[in-house]
């Protein structure tokens, strides 16, 4: 059983900056997440009271914007990996 399981495990050999760099993006877009559900969810609240209506739909295209971050910062984590150097020196 031991040696079935050393067999189907995955070992991943990434460099320590390959790693940090993914932890940061990771961060940064929980964050953006975080940040999007907040505007949403005031901006739902704000829509209980009709004289906040401004103000809500102003929260939700603030939301509606960081929904377009969301891609933005997965694309500059690709091109950020893109530039470190290849470790393994098969690339």
């Amino acid at each position: 059983m031991a040696q079935q399981q050393s067999e189907n495990s995955l070992t991943l050999h990434v460099g320590h900056e390959e790693l940090v760099i993914r932890q940061r993006y990771e961060a940064l877009s929980i964050f953006n997440d975080v940040l999007i559900a907040l505007w949403f969810l005031a901006g739902s609240i704000l829509f209980l009271y009709p004289a906040q209506e401004h103000l809500a739909i102003w929260m939700f295209i603030i939301g509606s914007f960081q929904f377009l971050v969301r891609p933005a910062i997965r694309l500059a984590r690709h091109l950020h990996l893109q530039r470190i150097p290849d470790i393994h020196g098969d690339g």
